[in-house]
């Protein structure tokens, strides 16, 4: 399992950062993004220690962990600027807080995520056709999740991006270790938004693919 997106006590999660891996590896992942809530009042206070504890972790244990932060109910006129931001201060992973049904987001957050560069636009609820072929020329991936209320317009998602040709992949989400899946389990969720075997092989396969890129991007 390789999953993208995760928080810890350092914004609405309940693990510090350690035990959250610990408690992934023993599920079986391969990798995990550590990928708190961050605004313009926390982003300079909570990216540092997740650089940090990253970098500690990788020394000592072989989950790899991706020092990340989710941009979270951002104006979208600003999201530009926090994601130059955290990328600035060293984080390798920037996820965008899409327009999931189950919160208020502000209209426009999915495609200023995207315009933004953004690694991964999640849970974008109900994203328009046009923004998905946008994600697809701007390389961002769109997420399909595993978190419950999120992963209502998971199919939806589904849909958009296979129409536009714009590359998914599947994040947990997490909050608390009960959220952590194992592969079958992310199968399942894949599944469940109406993939066939094929169609879930290469969303895993482009978490792969993400991987890849964001460790070429670590140099250290």
């Amino acid at each position: 399992m390789i999953d993208f997106h995760t928080h810890t006590l350092f914004s609405d999660g309940v693990l510090v950062p350690s035990e959250l891996v610990r408690r992934a590896k023993v599920i079986g992942y391969k990798a995990i993004g550590l990928t708190d809530h961050v605004d313009a009042s926390n982003l300079d206070f909570i990216a540092p220690r997740i650089i940090r504890v990253a970098r500690e972790l990788n020394k000592h244990q072989d989950v790899f962990v991706i020092p990340g932060v989710e941009i979270t109910h951002a104006p979208p006129s600003q999201i530009e600027e926090l994601v130059v931001d955290a990328r600035n201060i060293g984080i390798v992973l920037v996820i965008v807080h899409g327009e999931s049904p189950v919160e208020p987001v502000m209209s426009g957050t999915n495609r200023a995520a995207i315009l933004s560069g953004a690694d991964i636009l999640a849970h974008p609820g109900l994203i328009s056709e046009e923004d998905a072929g946008l994600a697809r020329e701007k390389h961002v991936f769109l997420e399909i999740t595993c978190r419950s209320g999120h992963s209502l317009t998971n199919g939806h998602v589904l849909r958009m991006a296979s129409e536009s040709g714009a590359q998914m992949v599947i994040s947990t989400d997490t909050h608390a270790p009960e959220n952590l899946v194992t592969y079958e389990k992310a199968e399942i969720v894949l599944r469940g938004a109406g993939m066939n075997s094929l169609e879930s092989a290469k969303v895993f396969d482009s978490n792969q693919k993400l991987l890849e890129i964001l460790k070429a991007r670590m140099d250290w």
